[in-house]
């Protein structure tokens, strides 16, 4: 074996054009977001599939919050968890309730793993009314049609950017 004082060569990496799947190009200071289309990086084909073969009798009013939810920020996921759609930031923070067909239920929580939100509990500021509180750190938001997704749109759009702000 022979020694020497080079030090070893590192494999190169090949560059990657724009940005990796993970990513998400991010938007000027200021400027609002756009909401995302099917298939951009916050989307999942899960969730699209999911939806594609659901059948509820309010399928549309779920495809509207979800467009909702994508659209307050770009760092957004989706994917399926507990058997239905679910958003993140660093963790899960709001997971469909599909079991009712009368309703829309979305379940907004801190996650998967127990918190000290768990004990403390959670504040948020709801003058529309919109959240029945399930425990401390969980609650519900619950809407019957897309006219009262439309006349509640902004307010749910106010209650999931503070919930991400606590997250």
């Amino acid at each position: 074996m022979r020694r020497t004082d080079e030090k070893p060569r590192k494999p190169r990496s090949r560059a990657q054009k724009g940005p990796s799947a993970g990513e998400v190009p991010q938007e000027a200071p200021g400027k609002p977001v756009a909401p995302r289309e099917p298939g951009s990086s916050q989307t999942h084909p899960a969730v699209i599939a999911f939806l594609r073969e659901l059948d509820h009798p309010l399928k549309q009013e779920i495809e509207a919050i979800r467009r909702i939810i994508l659209a307050v920020s770009p760092e957004i996921r989706e994917e399926i968890k507990w058997n239905a759609p679910s958003y993140r930031t660093t963790e899960h923070f709001a997971t469909f309730n599909l079991r009712t067909k009368d309703r829309v239920r979305l379940i907004l929580h801190m996650g998967a793993k127990v918190k000290g939100t768990a004990t403390k509990g959670v504040e948020i500021e709801d003058p529309a009314g919109l959240l029945e509180w399930l425990a401390k750190d969980r609650c519900l938001v619950t809407f019957g049609d897309e006219e009262e997704i439309q006349q509640k749109r902004a307010a749910l759009e106010t209650i999931l950017r503070a919930w991400i702000r606590l997250m």
